[in-house]
């Protein structure tokens, strides 16, 4: 039966649940909405709290003078009653008497009678004779005895309380007592006041503003509503023509009408179009000049440095019949000419990068292959440092959407800042992927980063230890044109690093070009601890060779994958 009564409640909650989404894009997204619903909420509270204090008010003073008029009332009831007794004869019951002295006081119709205070009933209740039983004129059960207890005891007392008059009246009213002094000992009189009058002045005072509450409300909504629009149209034809100036139109600008706040609202954004605008101009021109030195300088730098490269090996190859001297400066002469070249490779990149004209040529690849062929790239750098490297790859194609020539140079250029500070120790090179990236730590074990460095490696020619000897010959400018590769790909570039502890760079790529990225194959920062059953790891151990041709100790390569080892225990 739950079953079925879920099954059926299932299209209307899944009704609701859209209702409530739809409402809230729309209240994310109108600000005439939120005004108009905040003013009409802040209102309906403000016109509660009036109303409440109005009608506790005007219920209290309603009250107060009701009480004030039965006083004097029940004053002028009981010099009449005390007078009626009095006169009365002597022979008569007291039953007959309590009668005759209630008659007194009746007036009009039905038995009641009208007064200062209004219509009015009365009770005349003499308890000498038999307290248990005593003797009444009029309808004595319509009296509470807590209001009796108090007369019985020589006060005068009231009380509000419901009634129900036998002659046809329900409701609300207040019963007046006073003890009264006469021949029968013990003569209670009560005056009921039905409160019929008051509660209809209530009610229609009720009525009447709740009604005006809900006109007010309603004029309030049309005002806000107005008053937002006069707000909202023109922040809405600015963001209109904040989208066509986005998109290239750079002359499009906003109607000024008047002088108000608005007017100088759409004069300031105007000039702010018009400075942008200068500006993009500018920029654009900026753009299209850097693009021709960048094209003039790649044409007339080549040129020159080619032939002088070839004049340098023509002098390079002849370097035996020279002294030594001669040869060794030979030798530096074809090195810096070669660094030249790269440093003038690497200016013209991220010249290209700055003008925002490199161009990525995607293709479906396997990343392995790019690691394998950084890996290739800095084998004798790895081999003059003797530094170990260890590849850890999975056993399947990792194919994703990339520029193999562009991330081949970031994985080459993060290897080689590795093995540049990483004291000889071993380097990781570590590839893994999920569903929607694929990412590449290059992990090593020297002298690692200080707080802060892990944002600056990123800069161009920024050196953490200047006087440390560069083995890769770098420019300075290779993290740099890494970053700026990663993100041309759609992934970004990362470091962590520690004094004594290594640092670590992990670039992350999705598989798919455009294709948002969520979480990460890899963590950034190495794992605290070792684990004490390391997780097997599929290696490929490219370092040096010691002398007697064996690699170089194992353990060492074991450790540094253990400690750095994936918590999650993927497989590789």
């Amino acid at each position: 039966m739950r079953r079925r009564v879920n099954v059926a409640l299932a299209p209307l909650v899944h009704s609701a649940q859209k209702a409530s989404l739809r409402f809230g894009q729309v209240w994310r997204r109108s600000l005439q909405l939120r005004v108009v619903v905040s003013t009409l909420t802040l209102s309906l509270i403000v016109i509660a709290v009036l109303g409440v204090v109005l009608t506790s008010q005007i219920t209290d003073r309603l009250l107060e003078a009701k009480v004030n008029a039965a006083t004097e009332e029940v004053d002028r009831a009981r010099i009449t009653v005390q007078s009626q007794l009095n006169a009365s004869d002597d022979g008569s019951t007291l039953k007959t008497r309590l009668d005759s002295a209630r008659g007194a006081l009746t007036e009009g119709v039905a038995g009641q009678s009208a007064g200062s205070a209004g219509s009015f009933d009365s009770v005349l209740i003499a308890s000498d004779a038999a307290p248990l039983s005593p003797t009444s004129s009029g309808p004595a059960d319509q009296i509470p005895e807590e209001l009796r207890r108090f007369v019985q005891q020589g006060q005068v007392s009231r009380q509000f309380t419901q009634v129900n008059d036998p002659d046809g009246y329900v409701g609300p009213a207040l019963i007046v007592g006073s003890p009264t002094v006469s021949d029968v000992a013990t003569l209670e009189l009560y005056l009921v006041f039905p409160l019929a009058g008051e509660a209809k002045t209530l009610a229609l005072m009720r009525g009447t503003m709740l009604i005006g509450g809900a006109v007010l409300l309603v004029l309030l909504a049309a005002i806000a509503m107005l008053v937002a629009r006069q707000v909202v149209l023109p922040i809405r034809s600015a963001s209109r023509i904040a989208m066509r100036f986005a998109e290239g139109r750079l002359k499009e600008r906003m109607m000024v009408r008047g002088e108000d706040d608005m007017a100088r609202l759409a004069m300031s954004f105007n000039e702010m179009a018009e400075s942008l605008s200068v500006q993009m101009r500018q920029l654009e021109e900026y753009g299209n000049l850097q693009r021709r030195f960048t094209s003039d300088v790649s044409h007339e730098l080549r040129t020159p440095l080619t032939t002088v490269q070839m004049a340098a090996a023509v002098i390079h190859g002849a370097a035996d019949e020279f002294d030594p001297i001669l040869r060794r400066s030979s030798e530096i002469m074809v090195a810096e000419l070669d660094r030249f070249e790269s440093l003038l490779g690497d200016l013209l990149e991220i010249s290209r990068h700055d003008a925002g004209v490199a161009d990525l040529s995607l293709e479906r690849a396997d990343v392995r292959l790019c690691v394998r062929g950084a890996v290739t790239t800095v084998r004798h750098i790895a081999s003059e440092a003797d530094t170990e490297l260890i590849v850890d790859m999975p056993a399947e194609p990792v194919n994703a959407d990339i520029e193999p020539r562009r991330v081949e140079r970031i994985l080459r250029n993060l290897l080689a800042n590795a093995i540049d500070h990483g004291e000889g120790k071993p380097v990781l090179i570590r590839l893994r992927a999920n569903e929607t990236a694929v990412a590449v730590v290059v992990r090593d074990q020297g002298v690692g980063l200080r707080p802060g460095e892990e944002k600056l490696v990123f800069n161009r020619f920024w050196r953490a230890d200047p006087s440390r000897v560069r083995r890769s010959g770098g420019s300075g400018l290779g993290l740099a044109i890494s970053v700026e590769d990663a993100h041309l790909h759609g992934g970004r570039l990362e470091a962590w690093g520690e004094p004594g502890e290594g640092s670590c760079f992990r670039l992350t790529l999705p598989l798919k070009r455009r294709q948002p990225i969520y979480g990460n194959p890899l963590p950034l920062k190495p794992a605290g601890g070792r684990s004490p059953e390391p997780p097997a790891v599929r290696t490929e151990p490219v370092g040096p060779l010691r002398k007697g041709g064996e690699p170089a100790d194992v353990r060492a390569v074991v450790a540094v994958v253990a400690a750095d080892a994936d918590r999650d225990g993927s497989s590789r």
